[in-house]
């Protein structure tokens, strides 16, 4: 059982990691699997890497994002069995991000520069969520996640065809999303009311708008 120092450390580990990179996956990244690297896959061209590499950004902000949501929402969960859900979530969360940081580094771009301001905001919306009690805050995961969802599905249609180990990370992805918004349904969540999921929808777009480039 770790103290309440012991926990300080640990998810300021993990807010330096997410804000500053080098986090460490614990599954190994789908990009690195017999399918997504063939050897008859066509190199990608400047404009398809730079394209690739602006989703891959976005998707590796989407993650430090998740991680501020997961921190702020686990410490202030009432029921230890959905703080142990959240911070389950929070670890697959930590190993897309890892793997969108190696595959940008692959593509030789960079994470985005802005992300302290991306996890500083997410973190100050999870605290909101997290005051507002178990079930609500499990409503705001499941809305998260569905929006993650369509986000994925766009980046899934939008990527270079021939770029299988990017295809290769966001397709993992999306299946972890989808099952963390139905664990959050499965645990009781309550459907945000229309305002507060097209205000979320706006962030999020303002937000997908600007990590694509910077």
């Amino acid at each position: 059982m770790f103290s309440l120092a012991d926990r300080l450390i640990i998810e300021f580990d993990v807010a330096l990691r997410s804000v500053a990179g080098g986090s460490v996956a614990q599954r190994p990244s789908p990009s690195h699997s017999p399918a997504s690297t063939t050897v008859n896959s066509p190199a990608l061209d400047q404009q398809e890497s730079a394209h690739a590499a602006g989703l891959m950004r976005i998707n590796h902000v989407g993650e430090v994002c998740a991680q501020a949501l997961y921190q702020a929402q686990k410490l202030l969960a009432r029921d230890p069995q959905i703080a142990t859900m959240l911070a389950q979530a929070g670890q697959e969360e930590l190993d897309h991000m890892a793997w969108c940081e190696e595959r940008l580094k692959e593509l030789g771009s960079h994470t985005s520069y802005l992300n302290p301001v991306w996890y500083g905001g997410a973190f100050a919306i999870g605290i909101v969520a997290g005051l507002t009690g178990d079930y609500w805050s499990l409503g705001f995961v499941a809305e998260t996640e569905k929006q993650v969802e369509r986000h994925l599905d766009h980046h899934l249609n939008t990527l270079p065809s021939n770029d299988e180990r990017s295809r290769a990370i966001v397709d993992q992805m999306r299946r972890d999303e989808i099952e963390h918004g139905q664990a959050a349904w499965t645990a009781g969540a309550k459907e945000l009311p229309v305002p507060i999921q097209k205000t979320m929808g706006l962030v999020s777009k303002i937000m997908t708008t600007t990590a694509y480039r910077i």
